[in-house]
């Protein structure tokens, strides 16, 4: 349980550090400080051999994958290498569906409880990417907008497929 912990939250911070750069979205100073603090001692070696191509910061993705590895080795100690390879794969695709989920329900309490809030702006900027092309689909209801929910949904389907796909339901 605490290797899983762990390996969640440091993991957790570089798949949000990988997205925060894919979609070019800047973070209130505290937080860019705490995500950069926590992962500059993993990301800044790894970037000597593993470059950003194409705009993106791949040396925190595979970071990310890294620690899922480490993680399940250790949690699965003893198992055969296929199954640890393929519960790391599944973990990893959990964690970044489960982050995902994460930043829309953070959205959706900070339009309910602080809308002016100082971290709203870029939580909204985080979902941007996933909510636009939703909210082209499906209209805001009584001036509510519905697109959060319907990606919420998305997401889930996404992740029963992929526990589908690795025999886990």
């Amino acid at each position: 349980m605490i290797v899983d912990t762990i390996a969640s939250i440091l993991g957790g911070v570089l798949l949000l550090r990988f997205w925060m750069q894919a979609i070019r979205v800047r973070p209130p100073p505290q937080i860019g400080q705490f995500i950069f603090t926590l992962t500059d001692w993993m990301v800044l070696p790894m970037r000597r051999v593993i470059p950003g191509v194409g705009g993106y910061d791949w040396a925190s993705l595979v970071g990310a994958f890294l620690v899922v590895a480490l993680a399940s080795a250790i949690v699965y100690f003893g198992a055969p290498y296929e199954l640890v390879a393929l519960m790391s794969l599944y973990t990893f695709l959990t964690w970044i569906l489960y982050g995902f989920m994460g930043t829309l329900l953070v959205e959706v309490i900070l339009s309910w409880v602080n809308p002016q809030a100082p971290m709203a702006p870029f939580i909204q900027a985080l979902n941007e990417p996933l909510l636009r092309p939703l909210r082209k689909v499906v209209p805001p209801i009584g001036g509510i907008d519905l697109s959060v929910m319907v990606a919420l949904i998305l997401i889930k389907i996404v992740h029963l497929l992929v526990q589908m796909m690795f025999g886990l339901r």
